[in-house]
């Protein structure tokens, strides 16, 4: 009986880690494209809601690239701590955060203030909506795996992800009211609503390089 209940659980520990590791890479991915079609497009039709959005994107990259790493060192030894590479690139997304919410907080104020307007909101509103669909499946799936297999990590992860479907949101109402009313100050103040969240996220980085897998949710990620 021991011996099958060894290997039950080297077998779904086994499909635990596939689809882990499944999940990180299909978000570096992602995120990397949402990142290049984003600071393009926003760039070329000057809002800076979208381009903002595009950054953001690219940080996530090294937050999910942290993440596979964990989860490659998670299946080598299970009851290891984070090593330096997690804890430096939890440091680098953190600290990237920062300087992209403070960026994008000045460049709104100035935008405001010199009545700036962007082209088009077009591809800001194609772009939040694919990822706001792409968001829920990964928030989905992530949850249903990290309950399947009883992880806190992963479904701390989903949790922290679930600030990428906030922005999201933010960019889909700041380019939906901009296109709707054409008031220029809309798509700035939709900027500093990505800012804002950049903040948070880069808070919640530097608390998980300490050890903190919650994400501000109280130790319940359920």
């Amino acid at each position: 009986m021991m011996e099958i209940a060894l290997s039950c659980t080297l077998k779904n520990s086994t499909a635990f880690y596939k689809w882990a590791s499944a999940l990180a890479l299909i978000t570096i991915f992602y995120n990397l494209l949402e990142g290049c079609v984003s600071v393009f497009f926003g760039l070329q039709d000057g809002t800076v809601a979208l381009f903002g959005f595009g950054l953001d994107s690219y940080v996530e990259v090294v937050s999910a690239i942290g993440i596979w790493h964990m989860i490659k060192r998670m299946k080598q030894n299970e009851l290891s701590n984070q090593d330096i590479f997690e804890k430096r690139a939890l440091q680098i997304t953190g600290g990237a955060f920062y300087v992209l919410a403070a960026g994008l907080l000045v460049t709104s104020v100035i935008n405001i203030y010199k009545e700036h307007k962007p082209e088009t909101v077009f591809w800001g509103i194609v772009v939040s909506i694919v990822s706001i669909l792409c968001m829920c499946l990964l928030i989905h799936y992530k949850v249903k795996i990290g309950r399947k297999y009883d992880s806190q990590a992963m479904l701390a992860d989903a949790n922290c992800s679930k600030t990428c479907l906030y922005l999201s949101v933010v960019l889909l109402v700041s380019s939906i009211g901009y296109e709707a009313t054409r008031i220029g100050f809309l798509d700035s103040l939709g900027a500093a609503g990505i800012g804002i969240l950049s903040f948070r996220e880069g808070r919640e980085a530097f608390e998980k390089s300490k050890g903190k897998m919650t994400c501000d949710c109280q130790g319940d990620c359920h």
